[in-house]
């Protein structure tokens, strides 16, 4: 089994809406913010090739969107996803497995591509999946929600035939309140989440003796482990603080790595606990394992 870090590019986004109710004199001090306010984030991908099996872990923004739409969030560095694939010696008909954390433009805008004037997959060969629930959660948006959802991303890749459904098990929901994991490959879990959007998947990947999470958009940054540091995007803030206290004291305890997505300087960390709660021992980039 190897890992690959997929580089998908950087944008940027709002500090105060990425940091949310926590006032700039702080998050500014940790990221610092253009004359227009805007912080640069990361595209940050992964690709896992198991056996005769390759999967990758979200998919960036892609290039089919219009010179409007790119002009807010000011891509730069390698943003086709194929050619941040061919750095590895990988091209898309490789891929046999796209899985998509959640369906917000930023996370799987390269999963489709323009062609002949026709809305196509980028991954031939590969079965998508999401899950039920979040699928309908993006596909019928609400109105706070809905510019992050963009058809031309999602409805294609049902009309293509090659999505798939990962089901979500409820064990454990009517106590705890947290969903729990399910096995996706036998190195591979998903644990789901609630906060940022519907059903979110984190991936749980056991690797070299570790178990590494991709973070997805439960923490986008390691500026964003201080617990009320939550991002002005979650649809449910408090249940993001719900499941951050809770893995956050799991994956302490356990010795995981953090794997960011957004992160535009900090691609892995490890947890310690502190005076002030738990923070970054280290941070590494995955190829250092």
């Amino acid at each position: 089994m190897q890992l690959y870090t997929i580089d998908a590019g950087y944008f940027k986004l709002d500090g105060g809406a990425m940091y949310g109710v926590v006032p700039k004199t702080m998050w500014s001090k940790l990221n610092p913010p253009n004359e227009n306010n805007l912080c640069n984030w990361a595209l940050r991908c992964l690709l896992i090739e198991d056996g005769n099996r390759l999967i990758l872990i979200d998919n960036g923004v892609g290039d089919k969107q219009d010179a409007k739409f790119f002009g807010h969030y000011y891509l730069t560095g390698n943003t086709d996803i194929n050619k941040a694939l061919a750095v590895h010696g990988f091209h898309s008909s490789d891929i046999t497995d796209v899985f998509l954390t959640h369906l917000h433009f930023d996370h799987c805008g390269g999963s489709i591509k323009r062609e002949g004037g026709k809305l196509v997959t980028n991954f031939p060969n590969a079965v998508y999946w999401s899950n039920q629930e979040h699928w309908q959660w993006a596909t019928e948006p609400n109105d706070r929600e809905k510019a992050s959802f963009l058809k031309e991303n999602i409805l294609p890749i049902m009309e293509s035939g090659q999505l798939k459904m990962i089901e979500i098990p409820k064990e454990g929901l009517e106590t705890t309140g947290v969903l729990g994991r399910t096995k996706f490959t036998d190195t591979v879990d998903i644990r789901f989440v609630n906060g940022h959007t519907d059903k979110m998947m984190l991936p749980e990947i056991r690797y070299k003796g570790h178990k590494i999470v991709y973070m997805a958009d439960l923490l986008p940054s390691v500026s964003h482990l201080p617990i009320p540091w939550v991002m002005g995007y979650d649809m449910f803030p408090l249940t993001t603080i719900h499941e951050k206290k809770s893995f956050l004291k799991e994956a302490v305890e356990a010795d995981y790595i953090l794997y960011f997505e957004h992160d535009a300087l900090n691609e892995c960390c490890e947890l310690q606990q502190t005076e002030k709660g738990i923070r970054q021992k280290n941070c590494f980039k995955l190829s250092e394992l």
